[in-house]
């Protein structure tokens, strides 16, 4: 049962569960079965946490349900603290280093390091975020910057010469940045060229849709409000199914930095 698809209390049939965990491998978390965590500065809004260090993830994700009048108005982000803010669904007005943001679905704000996040609804429905927080890796000479913009307004570019599969880059590729994050969609049928392997993580939402994942070569149905974790040197890949919506998923990546050891 879940508050997110409003199955609550008793049920007529067996518990049943599509969300597998494989503790700093990969993840594969359905909305059946999340809960609401209480995190202080978020007043009025429901959170769940996704992916943390507890599962093998570098960063954290979150899926926030705003309510009508809810806010944070404490600032989310601290000093050596990087966050970001996708609207999946309604309207929120955000503020960050003294610039204020009206943000509609599809609207996303980057906080750098030291720059608290703050946002509310003002309206009467609800907004549903996906929200992110990971300790930034800062390099001499270079810094990253407030950033805020919406996917409506992009046009996609084929990915890897595919003309099927498209992707959006939200954020800029210079060195300031040590993170990206992405849109990726496949018409139905299209899928990745190949199987990836790498040691980047990966924090996805799905938007719209249902496809097929790869996650260490074993095969999972997936579909809208989904939610995957991929560690480093998890395989993955996927396909679309259906036939008309497209498989769409926002994702997140580490980037522009060598590997400590």
């Amino acid at each position: 049962m879940s508050y997110l698809n409003d199955v609550v209390g008793y049920r007529d049939d067996l518990l049943s569960n599509r969300s597998v965990i494989e503790k700093g491998k990969y993840a594969l978390i359905e909305p059946d079965g999340l809960v609401k965590n209480v995190i202080p500065g978020f007043e009025n809004c429901d959170v769940t946490i996704l992916s943390t260090p507890e599962l093998g993830a570098s960063f954290v994700d979150y899926l926030v349900t705003v309510n009508k009048d809810g806010y944070n108005r404490e600032g989310f982000g601290e000093e050596g603290i990087e966050t970001f803010v996708y609207v999946v669904e309604g309207e929120i007005e955000a503020k960050a280093d003294d610039q204020e943001f009206s943000l509609t679905k599809g609207g996303y704000l980057y906080c750098p390091s030291g720059v608290k996040l703050y946002f509310e609804n003002q309206n009467d429905t609800p907004a549903k975020l996906f929200l992110y927080k990971r300790r930034y890796d800062a390099i001499e000479g270079h810094e990253a910057r407030v950033v805020s913009g919406n996917v409506n307004d992009m046009e996609y570019s084929p990915y890897e010469g595919m003309e099927d599969v498209g992707v959006k880059d939200l954020l800029p590729t210079d060195l300031g940045f040590d993170m990206n994050f992405h849109i990726l969609s496949f018409d139905p049928g299209a899928s990745h060229g190949y199987i990836e392997t790498h040691y980047q993580e990966h924090g996805v939402y799905v938007l719209s849709g249902k496809g097929m994942y790869n996650l260490n070569n074993e095969w999972y149905p997936v579909k809208k409000d989904d939610y995957l974790f991929m560690g480093g040197y998890a395989l993955q890949a996927s396909y679309a199914v259906g036939r008309d919506e497209s498989f769409t998923y926002i994702y997140s990546k580490d980037c522009n930095r060598d590997v400590k050891i």
